[in-house]
């Protein structure tokens, strides 16, 4: 018997021009097989695009260097045919028996012919749908398969206007992503439209009875301490008789030493008639006081896995499915208070911070592993939710699945965005998508797709719009909610009397999450559609605490700067691209910056906003270079992104429910809004999100100075303490008070006291001002956070000089080593003044996040990653992955310098140690995974940071040290 299951077919592709091809799909699929990368034939990236493999085999440039992507020739002048693509593999796979194959396509953009072994089939159109042939009377059991796949563009790839301004005609209901059209004000035009076989192929073997879409629901009674959990599935007798099955569910759970436990366990019988597909509900499955799945921050993300198993008689195991689902019930109405969108998960509200997605590459090269870092950055940013926007993807189940496990809520938008329907130039379709029916039907498949997974909180219609009205009341009815989830989770055993009167909740299309018509309706911005979400600019920090900032509930998109540091720019640029804006003094006081034709092709967006916003960067002296230009730039990427959410979260639940900040990252080398860039190294943005959306978090009011406590947690925080120190740039502390004794209850921000250092007599024009938040138990620290400040009218520019201050550091390191990883956990001191037992300042005890089921911020994998092991390989591969040793004792560096004062925003950086360099290559090891970067250390204080990488073989990590006060780097290790 053949082996059982599915097989990826990712590796071994060709790929050739179809009118460089003089053969037909049946010849090429019989007798005049390519034999390999010669002309036209080369090397194909499958999943993938078709520009993206071109620039494997460097055909045409890099799209994202420099303005390389106007050498690229777009579809709208080339036509189809140019980017009309042949992709060709080969396979095994054996038979016997009742088997079955089929040749499954997750996602081919837009149309495609497939040949497999001479025989023809005609894939339907449509980007956002999944595609299952049965080929067990074509494919050789016993010899090699020959596939070769012809993929078409999108029907109406549409034309960029020549203002390269938004819109074009095209068929988006044809689902083809907006911002591949038109290029937006942040992203270049994809020239290819993302023509390609973009997702994964596979081929799967089954018996005569094959499972399809199960839908796994569950229901909660009795204060989620009884749960329900509510399955069907889809049942294919693919063989001529009637089918006489034993059906299975199993649910487990892993407890320590990845042994599992089996949860639960039942079989029913079942008739499927011959030929037939048929839809079969089990018997609800009890449960006792599951382990629930819980957003990022507000406890753990506990997983079961659900096997399905179908057994025929005579035949024996049919066919098997299994998924990571997650015990949690996600409600949202609108909060009577903000008018906001309010979501609950398990009855606990959740206030939102978070961001939005457009996807991980331009190119849709879009590997697992480029999933979970993307996602990991954001669950270390202390983000909840992710908006997949409207002008991108349905994302793909390795997205989902990550967020799964990092407990990211996902809010996923439909292919609808008014810019390129209605709203473009030229207008192309006001009534957009042009073909209803296939919208709809690749809708379908998008939920049936997602639906299990835990992370999955709503469905939107679109971008800034509503779909049409027949495809919007089609929605609306079709993923209406169940009634057990119209109820609140707070009522009582009636719930319980009504579910067995209903159509099972699995039974549904979805039915456990709310759709909302349009990003801007029901909750979000002004609720009426109006255009009221960014603004979209830079922004004085002050500006976010006030009342007049922003006034409705739920901000869905709010977007600021983003450039990266200047390694990426030379890394994405050539020289000429290497020159850093021309500040123009404007008659009006203000100052506007011109950016080079390089930096202005990749959508930078200026520190300043002449009128309103005077320059930002330009606070601390005119930048001189490249370097000292980014630097600067990361110091406002700090102060921007922390006072913005600061300004939330200041008033969560008396003004706002949420925000999410546009955008989170780029999918090309762009340079704005962005929390990390597309090579993956993170901008101190990232780091001021991550301070300012800690669950529990001190931080200070800039528009009232008052130093507040956020506790965004279930549990109310007592016995607690706060530390404030101001701190001159001559290393002294002429202001230090504790407040002792403090309680903040659950959900709550609470001012606690005014910060009166700028109005007492002696006052310096810049100072650093430290807050900590401690247990007063054992001084933990639940929160640091760290300002730099200048008196009101004045600016940073004594901090140019302080540069020159050499202040000491000592830091001592530890390397552990894996088959491919480093993990190093180092402790970074400031030893410009030792410790005064005294005062609470030099209590370092720095509690970490639980990691207990969530994750540990130093680690490469979640600490439940033994789910993605059980689901990538055996034993031998959990124990290799597991092993580790230390790769010396404990290693002390010094910093040497004489001076006391701060050690002010240090961020480390690891390179490849490589002895043949070349001047300027980009030798940085990317991603790592940093506890924290761009930080700063007050006189003899300490802090724990730790990262974790991965190197490639027979690269030796470098880690270097950089500061405001150590600008030519310091090796560490």
């Amino acid at each position: 018997m053949g082996e059982m299951g599915k097989r990826k077919l990712d590796t071994g592709w060709l790929a050739a021009r179809s009118t460089e091809v003089k053969l037909t799909g049946v010849e090429l699929t019989t007798t005049h097989a390519p034999s390999g990368p010669d002309q036209p034939w080369m090397e194909a990236v499958v999943p993938g695009t078709v520009l993206a493999t071109l620039v494997k085999n460097n055909l045409v440039p890099d799209p994202f260097y420099g303005l390389e992507n106007e050498s690229i020739i777009d579809i709208a002048d080339s036509g189809r045919e140019y980017y009309t693509f042949w992709f060709f593999t080969t396979f095994h796979c054996k038979l016997s028996g009742n088997q079955h194959v089929d040749l499954n396509f997750r996602a081919i953009n837009y149309s495609a012919e497939v040949y497999l072994n001479g025989h023809k089939e005609v894939l339907p159109k449509g980007m956002f749908r999944r595609h299952s042939l049965d080929v067990t009377d074509i494919v050789h059991p016993d010899d090699e398969n020959l596939l070769a796949v012809l993929v078409y563009p999108p029907d109406h790839p549409g034309r960029i206007p020549p203002e390269g301004g938004q819109g074009g005609d095209h068929e988006i209901g044809k689902d083809v992503a907006a911002q591949y059209v038109e290029g937006w004000d942040w992203m270049t035009p994809i020239r290819d439209r993302n023509t390609g076989i973009w997702d994964e192929v596979s081929i799967s073997v089954t018996g005569p009875v094959k499972i399809v879409d199960p839908h796994l629901v569950s229901a909660f009674f009795d204060n989620y301490e009884r749960v329900y959990l509510h399955v069907t599935t889809g049942l294919v007798n693919k063989s001529a008789r009637v089918a006489e099955c034993s059906l299975n569910v199993l649910v487990t759970t892993e407890v320590k030493g990845g042994f599992c436990l089996v949860e639960h366990l039942q079989t029913e019988h079942v008739s499927v008639p011959l030929g037939a597909s048929v839809q079969y509900t089990f018997p609800k499955l009890f449960f006792y006081k599951p382990h629930l799945w819980w957003p990022n921050g507000m406890g753990k993300q506990s997983l079961y896995n659900v096997e399905i198993g179908v057994e025929v008689k005579g035949f024996g195991e049919s066919d098997m499915w299994n998924h990571h689902f997650g015990f949690r019930k996600i409600e949202s109405n609108i909060d009577s208070v903000t008018g906001g969108r309010l979501f609950k998960v398990n009855g606990q509200p959740i206030f939102i911070r978070g961001g939005n997605w457009i996807l991980s590459d331009g190119l849709l090269r879009l590997p697992k592993k480029r999933y979970q870092t993307d996602i990991k950055f954001h669950s270390d940013m202390n983000f909840n939710m992710i908006r997949c926007w409207g002008g991108g993807l349905a994302e793909r189940p390795e997205f989902y699945h990550y967020c799964d496990i990092y407990g990211l809520l996902v809010w996923q938008e439909f292919w609808i965005t008014g810019d390129c329907d209605g709203r473009g130039v030229p207008i192309s379709n006001p009534d957009g998508p042009l073909d209803h029916e296939l919208f709809l039907l690749c809708a379908r498949d998008t939920v049936k797709l997602l639906r299990n997974h835990p992370s999955l909180a709503l469905w939107v219609g679109g971008n800034e719009q509503v779909p049409p009205e027949d495809i919007n009341r089609t929605l609306k009815d079709e993923l209406k909610l169940h009634p057990y989830f119209q109820i609140s989770s707070q009522s009582g055993n009636s719930q319980e009397d009504i579910i067995p009167l209903l159509k099972d909740p699995s039974q549904y299309l979805d039915g456990t999450r709310i759709y909302i018509q349009g990003s801007m309706w029901d909750g979000f911005a002004d609720g009426k559609g109006d255009f009221s979400d960014g603004p979209y600019e830079i922004q004085y920090p002050e500006s976010f605490f006030k009342d007049d900032f922003y006034k409705y509930g739920f901000n869905p998109e709010v977007g600021s700067v983003g450039v990266p540091v200047a390694a990426t720019i030379r890394a994405t640029m050539p020289p000429e691209g290497w020159q850093i804006p021309l500040f123009k003094k404007l008659s009006n006081g203000y100052v506007e910056e011109v950016p080079n034709p390089m930096w202005e092709y990749h959508k930078y967006i200026a520190y300043s906003k002449p009128g309103l916003v005077h320059d930002q960067i330009l606070l601390y002296g005119t930048p001189t270079d490249l370097d000292d230009f980014c630097l600067k730039a990361q110091l406002v990427n700090y102060i921007q992104y922390r006072a913005l959410l600061e300004g939330w979260t200041s008033r969560m639940w008396s003004k706002y429910t949420g925000v999410l900040i546009w955008k989170n990252q780029n999918p090309w080398t762009g340079l704005r809004g962005q929390f990390y860039d597309h090579l993956h190294d993170q901008t101190a943005g990232f780091y001021g999100c991550r301070s300012a959306a800690e669950p529990i978090h001190v931080q200070l009011n800039l528009a009232t100075y008052f130093v507040e406590v956020v506790n965004t947690t279930s549990d109310e925080l007592s016995n607690v303490a706060i530390e404030v120190s101001v701190w001159d740039l001559e290393g002294k502390c002429p202001y230090y008070k504790v407040f002792e004794n403090l309680s903040v209850p659950s959900k709550r921000t609470v001012p606690i006291f005014e910060m009166d250092y700028p109005k007492s007599k002696n006052q310096m024009p810049v100072y650093f001002l430290l807050l900590k938040l401690y247990n007063i138990s054992d001084y933990g620290i639940l929160s640091r956070n760290f300002y730099w400040l200048y008196l009101p009218g004045g600016d940073y520019k004594l901090l140019e000089p302080y540069r020159k201050k050499k202040v000491p550091l000592k830091i001592t390191s530890q390397v552990f080593i894996g088959v491919s990883t480093y993990e190093i956990r180092m402790h970074v001191r400031n030893t410009s003044k030792k410790p005064d037992s005294k005062n609470l300042l030099y209590k370092n005890r720095c509690i970490e996040r639980d990691s207990d089921g969530d994750f540990d911020v130093a680690s490469l994998e979640p600490v439940n990653s033994r789910i993605e092991e059980k689901m990538e390989g055996g034993l031998i591969r959990r124990i290799f992955s597991r092993f580790k040793h230390e790769a010396n004792a404990l290693r002390v560096t010094e910093v040497n310098g004489t001076e006391v004062g701060v050690a002010f925003f240090l961020h480390f950086s690891v390179h490849a140690s490589k002895p043949d360099r070349k001047e300027g290559e980009d030798t940085r090891i990317l991603p790592v995974h940093y506890s924290d970067n761009y930080f700063s250390l007050a006189p003899g204080e300490e802090m724990p940071i730790n990262l974790s990488f991965e190197v490639p073989p027979g690269v030796t990590p470098r880690v270097t040290l950089h500061g405001w006060n150590y600008h030519t780097g310091h090796t560490i290790l």
